[in-house]
């Protein structure tokens, strides 16, 4: 186990453990998946909440005030323990971990879609149930992303496997097959 994870992984259990005691996993999974995207989108939020110059009781505060209305409040306890420890720094490998775990448990398979432009409703029903198909399974998370440098088409990953249908990907390819060529 990575030492990451040992860090993690007890704080993301008894975070679960708690929110299914609760009866509120999944609220709890939503909210994780929306504070992981403003973390992931708003470096300045996680610099400064990582940040050992900032007092703890000065990010207890700042937590309260950013997500007392927008978290149950074992999340908010989860956030201030987290600021407690020390370890709010790490919030979102403590989040990340916790929907690992949540979707070991209920065999749910997740898929990152990486495509050169969004995609649309239809197109993502419509690759759901070809990626469905290919993973083997039913439950099925989509996490779907935007790279323009594809230039076309898409990447699909669900666990080992990957599935490139990308415009750069077949460029990819076809230089590879020339190069053995000549």
């Amino acid at each position: 186990m990575p030492l990451l994870n040992t860090i993690t992984t007890p704080y993301a259990e008894a975070f679960l453990q708690v929110a299914e005691s609760n009866k509120e996993v999944d609220q709890v999974v939503d909210q994780a998946k929306d504070l992981l995207s403003l973390w992931n989108d708003c470096p300045e939020f996680s610099e400064a909440m990582a940040s050992p110059v900032l007092e703890i009781e000065s990010k207890k505060n700042a937590l309260e005030k950013l997500f007392a209305n927008q978290v149950s409040p074992s999340f908010l306890n989860l956030l201030k323990l987290l600021a407690d420890r020390q370890r709010i720094g790490l919030l979102n490998s403590v989040l990340e971990r916790m929907l690992e775990l949540y979707r070991e448990q209920r065999n749910i398979a997740l898929a990152t879609v990486t495509s050169a432009t969004t995609l649309d409703e239809a197109q993502q029903a419509d690759l759901l149930k070809k990626i469905q198909a290919v993973a083997g399974t039913d439950n099925l998370e989509l996490n779907l992303k935007v790279d323009p440098d594809l230039i076309g088409g898409f990447v699909v990953s669900v666990g080992s496997k990957v599935i490139d249908a990308s415009l750069s990907g077949q460029v990819r390819r076809l230089g590879l097959s020339l190069a053995k060529v000549s």
